[in-house]
């Protein structure tokens, strides 16, 4: 196995940093081991291992709807769930 020497430092907003740890301490990992995680999918991925992009309108509209609790719909069942999206 490799030793692992290299450092990689970054500065960011403390809340950030907190909130982000907590996360991981519920998954089972430290910050050394995400940052780790990350690095191996960027270097399979050959990039970023999600898509980055700016929402349109339409996406970012149904964003903010969604995190108010407007528009939103509940199924009792897959079916109905399937029904309303004519699958």
């Amino acid at each position: 196995m490799s030793k692992k020497t290299a450092t990689v430092r970054a500065r960011m907003e403390p809340e950030l940093k907190k909130e982000t740890e907590r996360i991981l301490d519920q998954l089972g990992l430290n910050t050394t081991e995400a940052i780790r995680i990350f690095f191996k999918q960027v270097k399979l991925q050959r990039g970023l291992p999600f898509e980055v992009k700016i929402p349109n309108e339409t996406t970012h509209q149904a964003i903010v709807d969604g995190k108010a609790g407007l528009k939103l719909k509940k199924f009792e069942t897959t079916e109905e769930l399937f029904e309303d999206l004519d699958i």
